[in-house]
């Protein structure tokens, strides 16, 4: 199963924020209902699910039907979450998508849950949304202490906004442990 992680990084490298005070940029919500609509289901951490929930809908395509018709599957080893499918692990969610006859995955995020798949070597392509902001220390994509992992740039693109995508396959990797 293809894995990509999906995420909206500022212009200096962090996780773009999601506060009232800095709402994500529409364009790449926007991105993020198509990237879903194609894909049929994204996974997410029980955190980012739950912020995500709780987000005024900026307009009716940002949510809607496509996310109604989605299999979301929430990664989470404590709280309850109403509504989607909820497993304790990566490989859990993988898993419960390729039983479901999905032949991609969507890893929405958030750090802990990127970086944990990351770690498990189950990510194939990186989709990073670039947003034009700055903002102090956050919250980054990382490997394991030691790991490296080489990128090809598979696409480019201007998603409006001032908002840049890079799309960018990880080189292979075997599929248990950390990317070396």
């Amino acid at each position: 199963m293809k894995i990509i992680l999906w995420a909206t990084l500022t212009a200096n490298g962090n996780y773009a924020r999601s506060t009232p005070a800095h709402p994500p940029k529409p364009e790449a919500l926007a991105d993020f209902a198509a990237q879903v609509g194609a894909i049929g289901n994204f996974i997410v951490g029980r955190q980012t699910f739950q912020e995500f929930q709780s987000q005024p809908r900026r307009s009716a395509e940002d949510a809607g039907a496509t996310f109604a018709r989605a299999d979301i599957v929430v990664v989470s080893r404590s709280g309850e979450v109403k509504g989607p499918t909820v497993v304790g692990s990566a490989q859990a969610a993988v898993a419960h998508l390729r039983e479901r006859g999905h032949a991609a995955a969507l890893l929405a995020g958030g750090e802990q849950l990127h970086n944990a798949f990351l770690a498990e070597g189950l990510v194939d392509e990186l989709c990073l949304n670039v947003a034009p902001v700055l903002e102090d220390a956050g919250l980054r994509l990382h490997l394991p202490p030691g790991g490296f992992a080489s990128l090809r740039l598979l696409a480019s693109r201007d998603l409006g906004g001032g908002v840049l995508q890079l799309r960018y396959a990880l080189a292979p990797t075997p599929r248990s442990g950390a990317i070396a």
